[in-house]
């Protein structure tokens, strides 16, 4: 995961999108739903960075918060003043940045 870190970041009442295709895709492959994945935006200790890999045609982001004490990663960009949400998982790296930038020591 090459990224560029924004440790926090300010949300207001914020609206999210998907394709719903691609949510059922997630659903099949890491067992995450992009409903439940817009949830990690709440924590207040999230993590966004700008995914520096994937960003070609439109920036593209990750938002790393704690969803039903797990930290979920989500692979998301913005579409005007939409969240659109393409990717989610519970993966380690995720984790690990999320332990590391809030200082969590396990």
């Amino acid at each position: 995961m090459k990224a560029n870190f924004m440790v926090r970041y300010h949300m207001k009442k914020s609206r999210f999108e998907w394709d719903e295709d691609k949510d059922t895709e997630n659903q099949k492959k890491h067992n995450v739903s992009f409903s439940l994945a817009q949830h990690a935006f709440l924590d207040s200790h999230r993590i966004i960075a700008e995914d520096l890999e994937h960003s070609v045609d439109e920036n593209r982001y990750y938002c790393i918060g704690r969803v039903e004490e797990e930290i979920l990663t989500v692979r998301f960009t913005f579409r005007g003043s939409v969240i659109r949400l393409y990717g989610a998982g519970y993966w380690r790296k995720g984790r690990k940045i999320y332990e590391e930038q809030n200082k969590i020591h396990k």
